[in-house]
């Protein structure tokens, strides 16, 4: 093959490569994003994916510093670690869509029940001040209950008659009105699916785009450079 069509190939996976870097900081900013959004839905699928854009990074700096120098090492390395990578990404993605309701709940309450657990319960407090929600999934609790946490703070429950948390259960109660007050289930649980469809469907369209890279890596490593052997001229 000639001049054409090495550095044509070069060229491909150099621009591949700098698309992989710009994939990488998308899936690092969407899981990062999507793990935030959820609030305390402590996915660790999601820091799956970000650490699948972390290694994604390095090894398209590696990729493209083979492409460019037509490094045989690196250039087998970069097509070694992109392949297992692949396999890693494609594997978490599909985990991360094949979480259903009962799963991602059971997965927050799992985060639920941790805040709750710090003795300070700052992150708890500060979590329902954000989603303006008061308990995971049964506001009206005794004021002591540790999923509480303190809601004197809370725009939804500034009534003062308002049974949110307060150790007066409304239903107990005609004269006591029920807790304005959403759930953190009901707020955080659009939240979660929203984050975990986008992330996953991102990550699994993107994992494919790498076997083009491993594809080309592997052509472009067994071509010969005309420039260091002329005599493929002759």
């Amino acid at each position: 093959m000639g001049l054409g069509g090495f550095t044509c190939s070069k060229n491909a996976l150099a621009a591949l490569n700098v698309l992989y870097i710009m994939v990488a900081f998308i899936l690092i900013g969407v899981a990062a994003y999507g793990k935030a959004a959820a609030y305390i839905a402590t996915i660790e699928i999601m820091g799956g994916i970000i650490a699948c854009g972390v290694f994604l990074l390095l090894i398209s700096i590696i990729g493209l510093i083979g492409a460019v120098k037509h490094h045989q090492v690196l250039l087998f390395f970069y097509m070694i670690v992109l392949f297992i990578l692949f396999l890693i990404q494609f594997a978490v993605a599909c985990a991360m869509l094949a979480l259903n309701e009962v799963q991602r709940k059971q997965i927050a309450k799992w985060g639920w029940a941790r805040l709750a657990s710090d003795k300070d319960q700052s992150m708890l407090d500060k979590t329902q001040r954000s989603l303006d929600c008061c308990g995971f999934e049964e506001p009206n609790l005794e004021k002591d209950h540790p999923a509480c946490g303190n809601v004197s703070q809370l725009a939804c429950c500034s009534s003062a008659t308002a049974a949110c948390c307060t150790g007066v259960y409304a239903g107990n109660s005609t004269d006591i009105p029920e807790c304005p007050c959403d759930t953190c289930w009901k707020v955080i649980g659009d939240h979660m699916n929203e984050a975990v469809k986008t992330v996953g469907g991102i990550s699994l369209f993107f994992s494919f785009t790498e076997m083009i890279g491993v594809w080309l890596a592997l052509k472009y490593r067994n071509l010969k450079d005309p420039r260091a052997n002329p005599s493929a001229f002759l």
